[in-house]
């Protein structure tokens, strides 16, 4: 399965939205030149690269959230299937390859996101699969916004 890429984010001084960017320097520590402010929670080796789906942040917005491709703090926004992100899946861009590790736990700081700043609708444990999903690099380099991602279990 193959999706394009709708968008992607990064930001250099560190919170959310993150500002669309034209692309992004992949490493495996992290986006190259992106402020993470909370290290505790964000960052590292398997929470280099934090991507969702556009069918989630659709689904989200038919219900009336102001949710944003980056108001979430995503680097990548990926017209997949929802349920084609979990853990163990590998998505090969033309350079870069990385592999989904976890699901991101949301927190109040997306909250502007969300009616009411009910930031829970990205809970994995809440609703299965309507989050944002962080990666590790297994393949460093550069993802421009005008590619595809094939998605596999095994690249």
């Amino acid at each position: 399965m193959t999706g394009s890429i709708i968008g992607l984010f990064a930001t250099t001084i560190g919170g959310v939205p993150k500002p669309r960017v034209s692309s992004i320097e992949v490493l495996t520590s992290g986006v190259k030149n992106e402020v993470i402010r909370d290290k505790k929670h964000h960052g590292g080796p398997d929470k280099a690269v934090c991507l969702i789906s556009q069918e989630t942040i659709l689904n989200l917005q038919s219900l009336g959230h102001p949710i944003t491709g980056g108001s979430t703090g995503e680097n990548i926004l990926l017209d997949v299937p929802q349920d084609s992100l979990k853990p163990g899946i590998k998505i090969q861009f033309d350079e870069v390859v990385i592999e989904i590790t976890m699901a991101a736990t949301p927190c109040k700081t997306i909250q502007e996101s969300f009616l009411n700043g009910d930031f829970t609708y990205l809970s994995n444990k809440r609703y299965e699969g309507q989050t944002r999903w962080y990666a590790k690099v297994l393949t460093e380099g550069i993802i421009h916004s005008n590619e595809n991602g094939r998605i596999s279990s095994s690249v």
